[in-house]
């Protein structure tokens, strides 16, 4: 299996309400957190491969987001139960433990 087909098998196991982060795909795969990136802005099946769901190692959300931008993926996120501390998730209610 290619490196962004394992990414987005990985993502498409995160269930709804919960978040994991680039750093923790990168570590699970064996892979550069970045590639894990690079995977998810070419994403071009975003109701399989839930990328929103994934965030930064401190639970901040990309500015990058592909597909609208932060204040997007924070109301998915939100809509879907994940908890926030201000801006960012709080990753000890809401990281996925697979």
């Amino acid at each position: 299996m290619r490196t962004f087909e394992k990414v987005y098998d990985l993502v498409s196991k995160i269930p709804k309400g919960k978040v994991l982060t680039y750093g923790n795909i990168g570590v699970t795969l064996g892979i550069n957190p970045r590639v894990v990136g690079y995977a998810l802005h070419a994403n071009k099946s975003t109701d399989n491969v839930p990328c929103h769901r994934v965030v930064f190692k401190d639970g901040s959300l990309t500015n990058g987001y592909a597909f609208g931008g932060r204040d997007v993926q924070k109301k998915m996120l939100v809509n879907e139960g994940v908890r926030f501390n201000g801006e960012k998730v709080n990753l000890s209610l809401s990281l996925f433990r697979a």
